[in-house]
């Protein structure tokens, strides 16, 4: 399975931008899906996920009320909706692909992307 993000960019404060994730070789939607993030010099931090089985939706706190994750099984493809964007979002996103119906932290994926930059400046 193979996972490419795409959509990063430079952002102000205030902004959006979506980022996209095309999924190559997965042979089942069941398969929870997620975002990650890993800001410089920090520890990587789950973002959102969704699960494959019942489409619940997770988010962290840090994001609630602006991020959204979509998945679209028809096009193998998932989606990181980011409004009001802030300085503390800067980070490389990650999307991943869990080991089962749903994830909440980084063990539970094994299959990742290689990332798309996302900095917004103030």
């Amino acid at each position: 399975v193979r996972l490419e993000e795409s959509g990063g960019g430079l952002v102000q404060a205030g902004g959006s931008l979506r980022l996209s994730c095309a999924i190559y070789g997965s042979t089942s939607d069941l398969y929870g899906l997620g975002w990650f993030r890993q800001a410089s010099g920090a520890e990587s931090e789950f973002v959102a996920s969704i699960s494959g089985l019942t489409g619940l939706q997770t988010y962290a706190d840090s994001v609630k009320d602006r991020f959204t994750i979509i998945r679209d099984n028809a096009q193998s493809k998932l989606f990181l909706e980011m409004n009001s964007l802030q300085p503390d979002d800067t980070a490389v996103y990650y999307c991943a692909r869990a080991l089962s119906y749903s994830g909440l932290a980084a063990g539970d994926f094994n299959d990742w992307g290689q990332g798309t930059r996302v900095t917004v400046s103030s």
